[in-house]
């Protein structure tokens, strides 16, 4: 056995309560080391050899460790717990002691989870699990009203070549009340939540720069225009969430202006980090955000004043919009105390209220339960860019990618972070894929709108909250900032129609299926020889983690390859997949005329005992005799998305 592989820790993602008196447990292993392994468990108090049995079940493997996972409730919820291991040649046993022969003869040697009280369970807000979001970048997306437009506004309709940094870096006049006039559009599309960018007074376009925290940016609106946009969102069953920006303030801020004309006489002189005086601008002898960027001095979130002050902002909006959450930009650079206080804040204005990070790394640290909800999962869009756009990783590599992040936060948090494919900050999703096909040559060419059809079926079925970049959905395109921040076509003929229905079916099927918002996940197909990826989506089975996910399973198979292919999908029975009445339904495809092809005659045929993936080499999800196998055949670059109707 492999015990240098071994690890568990008794916090953190590996133990973590789903109720009020129900354990989550996890162990890494080796990948393909170990044949069994369960956990013996009592509560702390019990005597040695009271302990009950539970089998772990496999979570996801990726390319080195395999992720077990089991369930433990007692009626007390204080837990002693240690691990007992079958490679198929030795049976070991694995506890706070570390890896032994025999179990030990002390209760001090065992894991302890001391005691699950209400503070420790991951409150989540419940609205968020059931989310798809939009994120709009308000001077891009609408014009309603021209009166506020800032002096020297650039037409509208931008032509394809003329994205020179000087007409992105310019306004378009862009306001709340052109989202407004939008909502129809936005209801139409599905989604259920908008993020918007900085909205706060600040001279620049992006406003990460804010001069004024308590008041809203002229040239998008006013206070009035700010409560009818939330009103309208509400009343339409939309959230909305606002772009706290913390980490830095706008050299315009009246507190480091007073800094720049009273020098060391300032009360605000401990509100930023000084690396001399008198303060200048050019350059900077301050720290900023970034490097050396003037305009946005670094605010020092570990002084009290800061604290109170940023908090105060905080309560303002959070009461005054009455908005229902918050992205923290540079969210990891900012005083982790700090966010423990806004935490406590916000939820005191109002308990459902969305905190997420701009964390662009996995972000561990962060969701222990005690800071952020969630955070912008960028690990989730890089592994989209290698698999789909660039072609770096293959289906294994992409499957390992996902099980490696699955693996590195708790279930809850899984639930609702914000799965994005692209940002204000990042280039667009299909400019990717196009320029990608463009290298690539060949087959490849032609096919970019394909590669993102598949990253957006991914997007809206996988597990957490997609967050859609507007635009994404006509086909909009854009290099890295600002060329990414385009105004948004509203021109029928100019927008990706196919594309945009694609969508709309995703998030309608979303919407209707309780399993995509809130079910389980399981990797099917990971060929990497194929390029071809599968999952189902699901409630848990009997014994495993609550969540609320009736309804039918989904079953979604991704052909990430330029050639057409007939693709198996094994179909386990205990996830329900299996079951003796109803029939598989194509319910969405790509490319859309192929919903009607998909499905080959022979589909539902028997796999009595065999195991699942191993014409792929995959390992994971064994077949039960009465399992079965879907046959499809798969167009090049094709998805589809499957349910089982009664």
């Amino acid at each position: 056995m492999q015990t240098n592989a071994l690890f568990h820790q008794p916090f953190g993602a590996y133990a973590f309560p789903v109720a009020p008196h129900t354990l989550c447990v996890r162990l890494r292993a080796a990948r393909g080391d170990l044949q069994s392994a369960h956990v013996l468990y009592a509560d702390r108090y019990s005597p040695l050899g009271q302990d009950r049995v539970a089998a772990m079940d496999l979570l996801d493997y990726d390319s080195e460790f395999d992720y077990f996972q089991a369930f433990l409730t007692l009626p007390q919820p204080r837990f002693r717990y240690l691990f007992h291991l079958d490679d198929g040649r030795s049976q070991v046993w694995y506890s706070q002691g570390g890896v032994l022969s025999n179990p030990p003869n002390t209760w001090h040697r065992h894991f302890e989870y001391a005691f699950i009280m209400p503070a420790n369970l991951y409150s989540v807000p419940e609205w968020a699990k059931h989310a798809v979001f939009y994120s709009i970048f308000p001077d891009r997306f609408a014009n309603g009203d021209p009166a506020n437009d800032p002096p020297g506004c650039h037409p509208w309709r931008v032509e394809p070549g003329e994205d020179e940094p000087a007409v992105y870096r310019s306004f378009f006049g862009g306001d709340l009340e052109g989202i407004i006039q939008r909502l129809p559009y936005l209801q139409e599309l599905g989604v259920t939540a908008l993020y918007l960018t900085p909205i706060f007074l600040s001279p620049s376009v992006h406003k990460y720069d804010t001069t004024d925290y308590y008041q809203i940016d002229r040239h998008f609106g006013d206070l009035e225009t700010a409560r009818r946009l939330v009103d309208r969102c509400h009343a339409a069953g939309m959230r909305v969430v606002l772009d706290a920006v913390f980490n830095h303030c706008g050299q315009e801020f009246f507190a480091f202006q007073d800094v720049l004309k009273r020098g060391a006489r300032s009360l605000y002189l401990r509100w930023f980090e000084l690396h001399g005086l008198p303060v200048q601008t050019d350059p900077p002898n301050y720290t900023t955000f970034a490097n050396g960027v003037s305009r946005m001095p670094k605010l020092m979130t570990a002084n009290p004043e800061v604290r109170l002050y940023l908090l105060q902002v905080a309560r303002y909006w959070t009461q005054t919009l009455g908005i229902d959450g918050w992205r923290l930009d540079v969210a990891n650079e900012v005083d982790p105390q700090f966010w423990r206080e806004f935490r406590q804040t916000v939820r005191s204005v109002n308990p459902e209220a969305l905190i997420v990070g701009e964390v662009m790394t996995r972000a561990d640290a962060w969701l222990q339960g005690d800071q952020f909800d969630s955070v912008m999962n960028y690990p989730f869009r890089q592994a989209c860019l290698d698999f789909f756009a660039t072609d770096t990783i293959r289906a294994d590599e992409f499957a390992a990618r996902l099980a490696r992040l699955r693996a590195a936060y708790a279930s809850p948090v899984h639930q609702v972070l914000w799965n994005l494919l692209d940002s204000h900050d990042t280039p667009r999703f299909r400019t990717e894929c196009r320029e990608a096909a463009e290298r690539q040559g060949g087959a490849a060419v032609g096919h970019s709108r394909d590669r993102q059809a598949l990253a957006a079926i991914l997007q809206l079925t996988y597990e957490g909250a997609p967050l859609i970049y507007y635009g994404d959905e006509v086909g909009m395109e854009g290099g890295g900032d600002p060329d990414c921040r385009r105004p948004m076509i509203w021109e029928e003929s100019r927008q990706d129609q196919e594309l945009l229905t694609l969508y709309r079916r995703l998030v309608a099927l979303r919407k209707e299926l309780p399993p995509l918002r809130c079910g389980c996940y399981r990797a099917l197909v990971r060929d990497g020889l194929r390029n071809v990826f599968a999952f189902w989506r699901g409630p848990a089975a009997e014994g495993g983690e609550p969540r609320p996910a009736a309804g039918p399973p989904v079953v979604v198979v991704l052909n990430n390859h330029p050639l057409a292919q007939q693709v198996e999908v094994p179909l386990p029975q205990e996830a329900g997949c299996a079951a003796a009445s109803g029939q598989w339904q194509v319910e969405v495809s790509w490319p859309l005329a192929a919903r009607e092809a998909i499905m080959l005659p022979e589909a539902g045929a028997a796999a009595s005992g065999r195991e699942a993936g191993e014409h792929q080499g995959a390992r994971m999800d064994r077949l039960k005799p009465g399992g079965s196998i879907l046959s499809l055949q798969m167009p090049a670059y094709g998805g589809a998305v499957l349910v089982r109707r009664p």
